[in-house]
């Protein structure tokens, strides 16, 4: 790897996790979205949130992609551990291939900790949302689908990556 911080851009320079950095911003974030809701509207808020996270994780993404020197779905696959560090996710690993990266998560720690906290209605803007948008950022040709989450009551999150193919070979 060329010479770069050692630190993950994710984990942020301090080598914070990305679960003690979601519970850090949402205890700023939380108290501000909910004065938002009141004097704005939820769906206003809502909104405005998604849009600002989408273009934050977008932009994480890409810099994750930098920094690993690579974007492909293998690198992808292979540096997920700080979403995971501290125990925050169980995960039941289905299928890693060049083209395909599956996975369930079985048990969510960022689920647990908003409800606690007492923002379970806004954890999937916190961290949901930057799932597809994180991939979009690091390879716009990585597909992500997922159809349930732990956040929104599922017995567990399917997360199924794929690579585009023939996008790969037009440049």
């Amino acid at each position: 790897m060329p010479d770069k911080p050692v630190e993950n851009p994710v984990g942020g320079a301090s080598g914070l996790g990305v679960f003690e950095r979601r519970r850090i911003e949402a205890a700023v974030l939380g108290p501000m979205l909910r004065a938002f809701q009141e004097r704005f509207g939820e769906d206003a808020t809502r909104e405005t949130a998604r849009e600002v996270i989408t273009q934050i994780a977008r932009a994480q993404g890409a810099e994750m992609a930098d920094f690993l020197g690579n974007n492909d779905l293998e690198t992808f696959a292979a540096n997920k551990d700080p979403w995971r560090k501290g125990g925050a996710l169980d995960v039941e690993e289905l299928e890693r291939t060049p083209n395909a990266y599956s996975f369930n998560v079985t048990r969510c720690g960022y689920a647990d900790m908003y409800r606690k906290m007492g923002y379970g209605d806004l954890g999937d803007i916190f961290s949901c949302t930057r799932d597809f948008e994180f991939s979009q950022g690091f390879n716009s040709r990585i597909k992500l689908t997922r159809t349930q989450t732990i956040m929104h009551g599922a017995t567990h999150c399917n997360f199924r990556y794929t690579l585009d193919p023939a996008a790969t070979t037009a440049e």
